[in-house]
């Protein structure tokens, strides 16, 4: 791409900003507000956006609300975690009986805990299942179960890879604030066959040195753009990990949701253990973690001496136990799951068939959708943030609302036509900037 045409890029994008700060002044004055108690003016990083992030006033339905009234189609779909929208009957109707009838945490064991594990354990074919509150504690406790189990210490990751906000290993390392940062092992390539000869010497490797606990993967990178790890490279790195004695761990914190059964169970793995979390809580924060009761009974039940503790005043509270297991038994069926990967993916296509011949490509599976703005059209090329920020800022003049890094996760029940209107948006906008899009 010339000068010229950067100089373009840079321009449209200063325009669009430019708008953005002149249609949400309600938003900025809440910024304002916020950052005199909060740090940079919110308690999530990721929501920041530059020159100050959209504040949303409600949601129903797949639509949300900001401050200054403009209605967006909701394909942020809080990271995965809201699937099923902001105002779903079924989710509704458990939250107020959990209320009226039950009561918010009752500080003891409950049959609505023991009934939601029955349904994880059959759903996502585990042994055992033990509840968190978050995607992060699952995988930090299924690295405890794994260390516990082996005696030993090493996590071998791969880049690109997020297993929560204290695991995160992009740019090939892990993040400075990254828990027991010196017992990873980042594997540089993910995905495909040279990722797998990789894993395989790096996994050999690290278990001669002594001291290998556990292989740590996702089957599909949400974080790292929604980029879908090969059957024959996961098999790789589960068969590697099993040969060098390590607990083979796959997180399906975002990725469950794809088919029936987890995608790892699709795909014919057999993990150790497997997180879960964002969606499978009804609306309300969780996690779990679970697999072979080898593991799990030894590490985690109490009644076995030298056993962990794994404590947690919200692990198991009745919202999130009721609201959870209403939502997976009565909504996200395995058969409404099949169904709404197909629209995924249709979706997905229909995005890419506008996109070819641009620098805009659209990756993932299913519901879940990373799109990237490459300076050749592939996903080895130079990233471009500018086109990328661009696409936000007139996206949401749209009436779409995404992430900014470009991460979009469908909700159940969107609108066919919203769907397809977003595709004319997408559409309109590469032929409107044709000159600093098109290859």
């Amino acid at each position: 791409m010339s000068s010229n045409s950067y100089q373009q890029a840079a321009q449209a994008l200063a325009a669009a900003q430019s708008r953005y700060v002149a249609i949400n002044p309600l938003s900025k004055k809440q910024h304002e507000r916020a950052i005199e108690s909060l740090p940079g003016g919110n308690t999530r990083t990721l929501l920041h956006t530059s020159p100050f992030p959209l504040c949303m006033k409600h949601g129903k339905a797949t639509f949300v609300w900001d401050e200054d009234g403009h209605k967006y189609t909701d394909f942020v779909g809080e990271l995965s975690a809201g699937l099923y929208g902001h105002s779903h009957p079924v989710i509704r109707t458990a939250v107020l009986s959990t209320f009226d009838e039950i009561g918010l945490s009752l500080g003891s064991t409950t049959t609505y805990e023991a009934r939601y594990a029955s349904l994880l354990c059959q759903r996502f074919k585990l042994e055992r299942v033990r509840m968190a509150n978050t995607g992060t504690e699952a995988n930090l406790h299924a690295l405890a179960a794994a260390r516990h189990h082996t005696g030993k210490r090493k996590v071998v990751v791969f880049n690109g890879a997020y297993h929560g906000a204290c695991f995160s290993f992009g740019g090939g390392e892990a993040a400075p604030n990254t828990a027991d940062k010196g017992d990873f092992v980042v594997v540089q390539r993910y995905g495909d066959e040279e990722a797998a000869a990789e894993a395989r010497g790096v996994i050999e490797q690290t278990a001669k040195e002594g001291d290998l606990a556990a292989v740590l993967v996702e089957g599909m990178q949400g974080a790292g753009g929604c980029l879908p790890g090969s059957i024959e490279f996961l098999s790789a790195v589960q068969e590697a990990a099993r040969q060098a004695g390590a607990v083979f761990i796959l997180d399906e914190v975002m990725t469950s949701r794809l088919a029936p059964n987890g995608l790892g169970q699709e795909l014919g793995l057999s993990p150790d253990l497997v997180t879960l979390g964002k969606y499978l809580g009804g609306g309300f924060s969780f996690g779990a973690f679970g697999g072979r009761k080898e593991i799990m009974d030894s590490v985690y039940d109490p009644r076995v001496k030298g056993s962990l503790a794994h404590s947690g005043t919200f692990n198991n509270n009745t919202m999130t136990m009721c609201a959870g297991y209403a939502g997976l038994s009565q909504v996200f069926t395995e058969e409404v799951c099949v169904e709404f990967r197909k629209v995924g993916d249709d979706f997905r296509e229909k995005l890419n068939g506008v996109a070819k011949g641009t620098r805009l490509r659209f990756t993932g599976k299913g519901s879940l959708i990373g799109l990237h703005f490459r300076e050749d059209g592939t996903l080895e090329s130079q990233e471009r943030v500018d086109l990328r920020d661009l696409f936000w800022f007139e996206m949401l003049e749209d009436g779409f609302w995404i992430t900014r890094r470009g991460f979009i996760a469908m909700m159940l029940d969107t609108p066919k036509e919203e769907l397809d209107r977003f595709v004319d948006a997408v559409s309109r906008f590469l032929e409107r900037h044709g000159g600093i899009m098109k290859l």
